[in-house]
């Protein structure tokens, strides 16, 4: 594999081992003056989640509570982060801090009932989004597609980064997201407009599944981590990613669930019609089919993505997800991705998540992505093999590939 006109972070070894990556120590000036270009003048505000919002965010009460480490963490490198030097050096004020009702899933729809540090019960409506410029919200479960929809109505940009961590801010939030951000249109550009792309898992025993994805020579587009100027806007950070909302799909992929059990999904039409179980918990797989039938949205595929990064396991999948040679699928709600999915086509609120099915060698060790690949025009391309980048992949990121 070439390494010579490739940055240092994409070099055979790194991406071995991507732990032995350096990266520069976490700097929230640098983070904030790059993805939010400019920010002279603008009002900043932090959103977080609690199940008991009133009370813990009060006097910042959770603080010396157990648990909490990502609104901990947010306070930690954020609220004091801004409080002591970083509003005035990028010209901002504000730097509240705010907390919401914890939703339970992923992306779902945010209640309006907020609370401030002296307990006053607030509006996100009336009080929140209209007030600020600029959002940070460091929750437990992603906000990515509620805040996306009230960026529009109300204009502000922002920023998501649920599942907060120490191994993410020392890597995922240390990066120069100038250059992720151009590694990102390199794999687009490599991507955009394919027909259809087929993912081939090879399980333990041997067995190779194959799930095909329609495309329909869409746009790609990407998650680079800037939201720059003044366009309304959401980046949901760490970034690094270039995806696709599929327009069809069919096969079948390898499912690993919160227990460990594994199952394996047959998909027509885009849509999940069943699980079956490989090992572990029938009554996972049970359950799991159960939610099909009542819901069928919800096994909707809403999502293809890929990693543009080379970034060290965090064992969050905001930041995993962003790994060079991973991929991940997604079902449920698409509308913030530009897809037809939305809210109200589900039977209940509570079902209309976006989740992500990421897989990755950490996270899905019971089987292995033995190859990508991608059919654009007359183009054919594996693009992963083994969880690695393939040298079609590797060239695009060394500038001689794109459409």
């Amino acid at each position: 594999m070439p390494t010579a006109s490739l940055p240092s972070y994409l070099a055979e070894e790194i991406l071995l081992h991507p732990e032995n990556r350096k990266f520069p120590a976490f700097d929230l000036v640098r983070l904030l003056g790059t993805v939010f270009k400019p920010t002279q003048g603008c009002r900043v505000c932090i959103l977080t989640d609690f199940e008991e919002p009133a009370g813990l965010i009060k006097d910042f009460a959770f603080l010396s509570r157990p648990g909490f480490p990502v609104q901990k963490k947010a306070h930690e490198a954020f609220y004091q982060g801004l409080k002591n030097g970083a509003l005035e050096e990028l010209g901002m004020t504000g730097g509240e801090m705010f907390a919401y009702k914890t939703t339970h899933g992923s992306n779902l729809d945010l209640e309006d009932e907020v609370w401030d540090t002296a307990g006053r019960q607030l509006s996100l409506d009336k009080d929140i989004y209209p007030s600020y410029d600029l959002i940070l919200c460091i929750s437990t479960f992603s906000a990515t597609a509620p805040l996306t929809a009230k960026c529009k109505i109300f204009g502000f940009r922002g920023a998501t980064l649920h599942g907060l961590n120490d191994i993410i801010l020392g890597s995922g939030l240390a990066v120069d997201y100038e250059e992720v951000s151009t590694d990102a249109e390199k794999m687009r550009l490599a991507m955009t407009k394919a027909d259809e792309v087929e993912i081939d898992f090879e399980l333990e025993d041997g067995r190779i599944l194959t799930a095909w994805l329609g495309l329909g020579g869409q746009e790609a587009q990407k998650s680079h981590g800037l939201c720059q100027g003044n366009k309304p806007d959401i980046a949901n950070l760490p970034a690094g990613e270039v995806y696709f909302v599929p327009q069809d799909a069919r096969g079948h992929f390898p499912m690993k669930y919160e227990d460990g059990t594994l199952g394996v999904l047959t998909v027509d039409n885009r849509c999940i019609l069943k699980s079956e179980l490989i090992a572990g918990n029938q009554e996972t797989i049970d359950r799991h089919n159960a939610r099909l039938q009542d819901d069928p949205m919800t096994g909707t595929l809403g999502e293809l993505g890929f990693g543009t990064q080379v970034l060290p396991v965090s064992y969050a999948d905001i930041q995993d997800e962003k790994v060079l040679g991973t991929c991940h699928l997604a079902t449920g709600r698409d509308d913030h991705l530009g897809g037809d999915i939305v809210p109200e086509m589900f039977k209940k609120h509570e079902n209309s998540t976006h989740d992500d099915i990421l897989f990755a060698p950490h996270k899905t060790p019971n089987f292995n992505i033995k190859q990508v690949r991608m059919k654009r025009g007359n183009q054919r391309e594996v693009l992963i093999e083994n969880f690695r980048p393939a040298r079609y992949l590797m060239d695009a990121l060394a500038g001689s590939q794109g459409a």
